[in-house]
């Protein structure tokens, strides 16, 4: 049988008890059950029309912007060779001497013919001039006159050929000297000294090659290529050429080919693009990657990769409208450019498309919307302050 002491200790229990959750409910804030969730926080970009570059990555082959092969035009023995190896040469520079004795006595003979021919000519003209002056008076025939003349004619047509023999013959000695037909840098001899050359072909001696300005020569599919010019509404074309460490080539290139003819065994188009090179870094033959700007797209826009969303009806993104409520808007994406999609249709100016907090969010629900910071790789930001105990 409870005593009344007890039966009074235990309706004080009850009521105190009572009380301290009367407390707690009034003290609950509006996220708890006395009051409704505020709307989630999302980083938004603000997106804009703006005239975005067509990018492509090709890859290339650089080549010499001239080159030129350096031949023996008339036969004879090699005797020296009067340039280094892998040197740079000027235009008209003393590469290779062929032995010029056959071709000066070549020379010799063919001045001694026009010597003759020139001989036989004074003779034949003053026997004409003769007959011209006895003509009129019938001193003599009429068939004297025409051998006279006859032989006048033909001794001034073996002149002239006597003088182009000896112009011919001092061609092949000025051959003898084999020059550098353009400037660059002159490859390895092909060959040596004491070899009979020019024999029937023209033998090829070294290379020039023409670098400081080089070829970067591209190929492209007719579909990127037809993408492309669908996309573009003009504007320079460039090219930019990525070294082996990953880094840009400091010079910039433009386009100034561009082939009408598709090559049946790969289906792609040739580009050729020239480029500055001072300092002769860049070498004939390389294999290079080349970020080729093929013009520029108007009225696009850049939305970042982490915005845009796929489902089985496409790509979209959600957009925080006007009246902090979310909106879906299916885009039409073009490409990637590097952290951004190239986005074509779908989004209007203005927009403020939700990048960050996407997990949060949902069509026609409320959304706060703040500006999107992207976040710092790990290890970059620095270490917060310990707190002062």
């Amino acid at each position: 049988m409870r005593t009344p002491h007890v039966a009074l200790l235990t309706l004080a229990c009850i009521a105190a008890f009572g009380a301290g959750c009367s407390k707690e409910g009034n003290n609950a804030g509006p996220g708890g059950p006395g009051g409704a969730m505020p709307p989630p926080e999302v980083g938004v970009v603000t997106v804009q029309p703006a005239s975005v570059p067509l990018v492509k990555e090709l890859v290339g082959r650089l080549s010499a912007y001239r080159s030129a092969d350096v031949r023996a035009r008339v036969p004879g023995v090699l005797q020296r060779r009067a340039y280094e190896e892998g040197s740079d040469v000027a235009k008209g520079q003393l590469l290779f001497v062929i032995d010029p004795a056959p071709l000066q006595a070549a020379l010799g003979q063919a001045e001694a013919a026009l010597a003759t021919a020139n001989a036989n000519y004074a003779n034949a003209h003053a026997a004409a001039e003769r007959a011209r002056t006895l003509a009129p008076q019938k001193f003599i025939s009429q068939a004297d006159l025409d051998n006279a003349l006859a032989a006048e004619r033909s001794a001034s047509a073996a002149r002239l050929s006597g003088k182009a023999a000896v112009d011919a013959a001092r061609i092949n000695l000025g051959y003898a000297s084999v020059r550098a037909p353009i400037s660059g840098r002159a490859g390895k001899q092909q060959v040596t000294e004491g070899a009979l050359v020019g024999q029937g072909d023209a033998t090829l001696l070294t290379t020039v090659d023409q670098i400081d300005e080089m070829y970067v020569n591209l190929s492209i599919g007719v579909d990127e290529l037809d993408q492309v010019r669908k996309a573009s509404d003009g504007g320079q074309r460039s090219v930019q050429i990525l070294l082996s460490d990953g880094s840009v080539y400091k010079q910039a290139g433009a386009v100034d080919f561009s082939g009408d003819v598709v090559d049946p065994s790969t289906g792609a188009i040739a580009i050729r693009a020239r480029v500055k090179n001072p300092d002769h870094m860049l070498l004939p033959g390389t294999f290079v990657t080349v970020r080729a700007t093929m013009g520029e797209q108007r009225g696009a826009y850049r939305v970042p990769a982490l915005a845009v969303q796929r489902d089985v009806t496409g790509p979209y993104v959600m957009v925080v409208g006007a009246d902090g409520k979310v909106a879906r808007k299916n885009v039409t994406t073009e490409r990637q450019d590097g952290a951004d999609w190239v986005v074509s249709a779908g989004v209007a100016p203005g927009d403020k498309v939700v990048v960050s907090g996407l997990q949060r969010v949902q069509p026609g629900a409320p959304a706060k919307a703040v500006p999107y910071v992207p976040e710092k790789p790990a290890g970059t930001g620095a270490a917060p302050a310990a707190k002062q105990g």
